[in-house]
């Protein structure tokens, strides 16, 4: 059994169009780098040097891994990732 990660539709470009993808269990930095292998360029989009860039959420079973180990947080078969981009912009009315 594997990690199932949900790709947000601005990466899907990345992905073949998949919505939904399978990656190796280990912690949320490991789930990147195989992501990145499957995907070249996936990783880049979502982080750098070893850190989620700051406008990328990432989601472990509906968690934000920010309340838990950010990118050491670990990652088991059958967990479920989601990357949600960031959503900025509005007026200030």
């Amino acid at each position: 059994m594997a990690v199932k990660v949900r790709i947000p539709t601005p990466l899907q470009k990345l992905t073949q169009g998949r919505e939904e993808v399978e990656a190796k269990a280990g912690s949320v930095v490991d789930v990147i780098s195989d992501l990145d292998a499957q995907f070249p360029g996936l990783g880049e989009r979502i982080s750098e040097n070893g850190k989620v860039r700051r406008f990328v959420n990432i989601y472990l079973n509906e968690e934000d891994i920010r309340f838990l180990q950010a990118e050491q947080t670990a990652v088991k078969d059958g967990d479920e990732v989601s990357i949600i981009p960031a959503i900025a912009g509005g007026s200030s009315r």
